[in-house]
């Protein structure tokens, strides 16, 4: 059996947990989780990598089991984030790996890219977007109209996000035998976000996810220019983040791997055992 470590990290005065296993001197692979999720959406992942890589999945500050300041003492944003996760990597005497994102986790891996070219030896996307293309257009609209208008009546279209059914829809919609997602994903992940004064948290990062969309020019050219191997393993019925997202990793980097798979959003919790063996078969071609 796998040995999986939980660990907590001090970092710039928040305290941090992240999940790790796998030998220290073996390359790194770093998974960032996405809204309104946390490391635990890695917990079936991370002991099928481990016996080849050290694999470490930090949770976001405001999520999981990381501090949870509020909104009113910190400034969520995504540069915010990205920064805290450069600094525990630091901190871990991690300084090369293969990024693997989802969701949040995208914007997230995206700065740590653009911050530290040389650092990222390959990336996973696994519904992780960097493409207006892969936008849904039904999903984003009430986002849209908050980024264009933060006031009482859009903040309700967003916080819609943050109920129990929409939460639970984000695990189940697209998945064709609903059966293979336990319950424990969306009680887990609701429970977090209803903690008092996350919903403002939040709140925040919804706002600033409009600035990701202006990342995403400097992405594709770094993409471009550095050549790092990509693979996207996707959910092709998701319906937050398209399988045209996808695809559009081919325009910048021409060898990138897509796999359009059966399910939806949470592909780990439906098809695990075909997106790890996509993961360890690309990751094995270009780690060697």
């Amino acid at each position: 059996m796998t040995t999986v470590h939980h660990r907590y990290t001090t970092v710039n005065g928040q305290r941090l947990f992240h999940r790790e296993a796998g030998p220290s001197g073996a390359p790194a692979v770093v998974l960032l989780h996405g809204f309104p999720a946390s490391s635990f959406m890695f917990r079936h992942l991370i002991p099928l990598l481990a016996d080849r890589y050290r694999v470490i999945a930090p949770d976001h500050l405001g999520f999981g089991f990381s501090d949870a300041p509020a909104a009113d003492e910190f400034e969520y944003t995504f540069d915010a984030l990205a920064g805290l996760t450069a600094d525990l990597l630091n901190q871990l005497g991690v300084d090369r790996y293969a990024l693997y994102v989802q969701d949040y986790g995208a914007p997230v891996g995206w700065r740590l890219a653009l911050g530290n070219p040389d650092a990222v030896t390959a990336v996973v996307t696994q519904n992780g977007n960097g493409y207006e293309a892969g936008f849904s257009e039904d999903f984003w609209r009430p986002v849209r109209e908050y980024w264009d208008d933060r006031n009482p009546d859009t903040e309700a279209g967003v916080r819609q996000a943050l109920t129990y059914e929409a939460i639970r829809w984000q695990y189940l919609h697209g998945v064709p035998d609903e059966s293979l997602v336990s319950p424990d994903t969306w009680e887990h992940d609701f429970a977090q976000v209803s903690r008092p004064g996350n919903d403002l948290v939040q709140l925040a990062l919804f706002a600033d996810y409009a600035a990701n969309l202006a990342l995403y020019p400097k992405l594709h050219a770094w993409l471009r220019a550095g050549g790092v191997p990509v693979l996207a393993v996707w959910g092709r019925n998701d319906e937050i983040f398209r399988p045209e997202g996808a695809q559009a990793f081919t325009q910048d980097a021409p060898g990138a791997e897509i796999h359009l798979l059966d399910g939806g959003h949470f592909l780990l919790e439906s098809h695990l055992d075909a997106a790890a063996g996509h993961i360890r078969g690309f990751l094995e071609k270009a780690l060697s």
